[in-house]
């Protein structure tokens, strides 16, 4: 199980308490080997007491595990470096938020699905209760927002997901900087199936996807998988091409009818219209210049910085 974390210290011990739970039931149900399984905390340069934290769970106990990374990166970079770690040392992964409001009693479902041949399995909320009325607003938004726009995405699917090491593998080939995996990994095109569970209260700690970082993950998902916002400002200019030469085609038969053209007011309306979408056409098309600029440099996801846990003394 691949936990990615930021400052979730509050939570840690009662997050590893039902995970290893979790496990110790996947054992006894035999869709896994409690020997081979594991926990891997990835601390994203937390700034409280998560890896300390961590560190004391894995003298604790033999399933649990930590890879710390050396700075803040996001969670999608945080969960690349935990899938990459897990890949050779496991045949199945689970992702899963330390916060647990995703419902790991759903992880038995994935495992059996896993026995029937699926090499991917997506949690998906059916349930939002416990969110505002804001948030519940601002997440349907978003996934249909990513569908408009052309994105293959699974509405209320987050990053709680069983993948099979084969799947990872083609993952990895993936070398973009912009990372958006949930959009990316339904273009996989495995076999996959979907369980479904009541999103739960956070128990404690803050969100880390408040509205500010929703909306530039939205952008990224967008941005890396879509060229319809691209699109989009050539229709812009054909419509507004086409309002122009109406304008025109109307001043030259004003002024052939003896008319004069009259009204300061409407040309200012024009010229803002005008410059208002120049200018979001630039900013748009900036965008796309700044991700390609990103992907030029291949600067690396992350930085590992400290490792601690059975899983890799046994490396």
């Amino acid at each position: 199980m691949v936990v990615p974390c930021y400052n979730e210290g509050l939570v840690l011990r009662d997050t590893t308490a039902q995970l290893v739970a979790t496990i110790k039931q996947l054992d006894k149900a035999g869709l896994c080997s409690l020997e081979g399984s594991g926990i891997l905390y990835v601390d994203d340069g937390s700034k409280d007491d998560s890896w300390d934290v961590i560190a004391s769970l894995c003298a604790d106990s033999s399933l649990v595990n930590g890879l710390r990374l050396s700075r803040n990166k996001g969670h999608q970079a945080a969960l690349i470096a935990g899938l990459e770690a897990a890949i050779q040392r496991s045949d199945v992964t689970i992702s899963v938020d330390a916060d647990l409001q995703d419902d790991i009693a759903v992880c038995v479902d994935m495992m059996r699905l896993y026995r029937d041949g699926y090499h991917i399995v997506y949690g998906v909320r059916s349930d939002r209760s416990t969110d505002s009325s804001s948030k519940k607003f601002f997440a349907n938004s978003f996934y249909l927002l990513m569908q408009r726009m052309g994105v293959e995405i699974i509405p209320g699917h987050a990053d709680f997901r069983m993948i099979t090491a084969p799947v990872l593998k083609e993952l990895f080939r993936y070398e973009e900087r912009a990372l958006f995996l949930r959009g990316i990994i339904p273009q996989l095109g495995f076999k996959s199936a979907s369980v479904y569970y009541a999103r739960k209260k956070r128990q404690a700690g803050e969100t880390k996807y408040p509205f500010r970082k929703s909306l530039s993950l939205a952008v990224d998902g967008i941005l890396s998988l879509s060229n319809k916002p691209l699109r989009l400002i050539t229709y812009l200019g054909l419509f507004l091409a086409g309002v122009s030469i109406v304008g025109v085609i109307t001043i030259v038969l004003t002024f052939l009818v003896g008319g004069t053209v009259q009204g300061w007011a409407s040309m200012m309306v024009v010229v803002a219209v005008l410059g208002g979408a120049q200018l979001l056409s630039l900013g748009i098309i900036g965008e796309y210049l700044g991700r390609v600029y990103k992907e030029v440099k291949r600067r690396p996801y992350y930085h590992k910085q400290e490792f601690t846990g059975v899983l890799f003394r046994q490396k």
